[in-house]
C-alpha cells in the first residue's frame, strides 16, 4: 500500500489560542524557531509523502507564502554571506508542483475539510495530518504508521492511537480493541466522546490517519454530527462496515499545540531536544522554578 499524498486541514480559526490567532494562522505559530505547519510537513516528508495537500480558508495565504521562495530574502542572505541561514531555507523548500492548495469556504468540520481534497487526492489511499498535534520522536508518527500499513491488506485504514487516563476518555474519540499483534490491533468499533464510564477502551484516536479513497463517497453524504459539523469519525464508522481499520500505538510524545498549555509544553519539550538550546534552557528553567 503506497501512500503518496497527505492532506493537511488548515482552515480552522484557532479559537483556543486567541488572541494570538486573530490575525495569524494557528499553523504559523512557532515551536522554538519553526512554525507548526513546517514540523508536520517535515514529518510527512520523512515518511515518504510526495504530494502535500493543504485545505485552507480565509486569511491563510501566509501558509502558502511560507513554502514559496522569497527572492528578496535569498538575495540579502547571499549578499551578507549568511550561508547557514540559506541552507536552512533550502532544506524547507519543497519541489516545484509538490504542494496543492484548496479552500474550505465554511467551517463545517474535519470531515468536510478532508472531503474538499477529494479531487486532488483522487482514487488512492492517503494520509491526513492535523497540524496542531505534534509528536516528538524519531522516526515520526506518520512513518511508523506507513511502516505498519505495509504489513496490512490493500484496503486497510490505519489510525494513530495513544492511551489516555480513564477519567478523560469522554473528551476524545475512542476505539475498541480487537485482535492485536504488538503495537498494531484491529479496531473493534469507534465512538466519539463516549459518556463517562462507557468507553470501550482508553485508546484515543489522535491526529494522524491513513484512509482509503472510499471515505470520500461517505463524506459526500455524511450528515452533520457533533457541533453541527461533518465529523470524520462518523464517516470512518460508516467505512468500517466494509473495510478494516487498524490502530497503531505510536512511539513518542504527543503535544496538543492547539491549546495554550500544550503549546507551551511543546516549546519546552522541543527546545530541550535541541543541542544548541538544551543547557541554557535547563539553567533558565531551574532559575525560574527556584523563585
Amino acid at each position: 500500500m503506497k501512500i503518496r499524498k497527505a492532506v493537511f486541514p488548515v482552515a480552522g480559526l484557532g479559537t483556543r489560542v486567541l488572541p494570538a490567532t486573530k490575525a495569524m494562522p494557528k499553523e504559523m505559530l512557532t515551536i522554538v524557531d519553526k512554525p507548526l505547519i513546517q514540523y508536520v510537513v517535515d514529518e510527512a516528508r520523512e515518511a515518504g509523502i510526495e504530494h502535500f495537500v493543504f485545505v485552507t480558508g480565509r486569511n491563510k495565504g501566509v501558509i502558502e507564502d511560507h513554502f514559496d521562495r522569497m527572492f528578496e530574502l535569498d538575495t540579502t542572505l547571499a549578499q551578507r554571506g549568511k550561508k547557514v541561514e540559506q541552507e536552512i531555507l533550502a532544506q524547507n523548500q519543497p519541489e516545484a508542483g509538490a504542494m496543492s492548495f484548496t479552500r474550505q469556504q465554511a467551517p463545517l468540520g474535519l470531515g468536510h475539510a478532508v472531503w474538499c481534497a477529494r479531487d486532488i487526492v483522487g482514487n488512492e489511499p492517503f494520509a491526513v495530518v492535523l497540524p496542531d498535534e505534534l509528536v516528538l520522536n524519531t522516526p515520526g508518527c506518520l512513518k511508523q504508521m506507513i511502516e505498519a500499513a505495509t504489513k496490512l491488506g490493500e484496503k486497510s485504514n490505519v489510525l494513530a492511537v495513544e492511551a489516555v487516563p480513564d477519567n478523560m476518555t469522554h473528551q476524545y474519540g475512542i476505539c475498541g480493541v480487537g485482535k492485536r499483534t504488538g503495537k498494531i490491533f484491529e479496531v473493534d468499533g469507534m465512538v466519539e466522546k463516549p459518556p463517562q464510564g462507557t468507553a470501550p477502551s482508553n485508546l484515543s484516536i489522535t491526529g494522524r490517519y491513513i484512509l482509503q479513497p472510499e471515505i470520500f463517497n461517505i463524506l459526500a453524504k455524511q450528515e452533520r454530527g457533533a457541533g453541527g459539523e461533518i465529523q470524520l469519525t462518523d464517516a470512518m464508522i460508516g467505512l468500517a462496515k466494509t473495510q478494516k481499520f487498524y490502530g497503531v500505538e505510536f512511539e513518542g510524545e504527543r503535544h496538543d499545540c492547539g491549546s495554550k498549555a500544550g503549546f507551551l509544553r511543546a516549546n519546552i519539550a522541543f527546545g530541550l531536544k535541541r543541542d544548541d538550546l538544551r543547557d541554557g534552557l535547563r539553567a533558565d528553567m531551574k532559575k525560574y522554578l527556584e523563585k
